[in-house]
């Protein structure tokens, strides 16, 4: 489903004449290429699932959000832009993100479903949060809110 969505927008924005949005969506299927290629050899012959698919979007999400920080850093404000308008067309194929509020909510009721009280139970909420989360939540955001309610 996701990867049809992809090649859609994909073959439109080819149309349209788009080059920004054209060599953005081929970046994101060549990464999803690369990891059904990783996935084959760890004997899953059909490649990654939409959810796996969707945590590919948020790290080259996440990589884009570093990249933006540097090139500002750098006064490289045109490459600062370019990864701005990538994100945005990446983000068109994720779901509706969760906002802090909810973030809080999902992580508080995470810790008390497991019963988490140290640092030690941190990777079983996390494990948790992404099951249940994948491509809705950041998970940078939930990291620290977790670490911040167990430490």
């Amino acid at each position: 489903m996701l990867r049809t969505r992809i090649k859609d927008r994909l073959k439109q924005s080819m149309l349209e004449h788009d080059k920004a949005t054209t060599s953005t969506l081929r970046l994101v299927m060549a990464a999803l290429k690369d990891r059904d290629i990783a996935a084959r050899s760890k004997g899953n012959m059909d490649g990654i699932n939409d959810q796996d698919a969707l945590g590919l979007l948020q790290s080259m999400i996440k990589q884009r959000r570093e990249s933006i920080d540097l090139y500002e850093q750098a006064g490289r404000q045109e490459l600062a832009q370019k990864e701005l308008e990538e994100i945005a067309v990446i983000e068109d194929f994720l779901p509706k993100q969760m906002s802090d509020e909810e973030i809080a909510a999902v992580v508080d009721g995470a810790i008390h479903e497991l019963g988490a009280t140290t640092l030690r139970d941190m990777g079983k909420v996390m494990g948790v949060l992404k099951k249940n989360h994948n491509g809705a939540m950041d998970f940078s955001k939930a990291g620290a809110l977790v670490k911040d309610r167990l430490g």
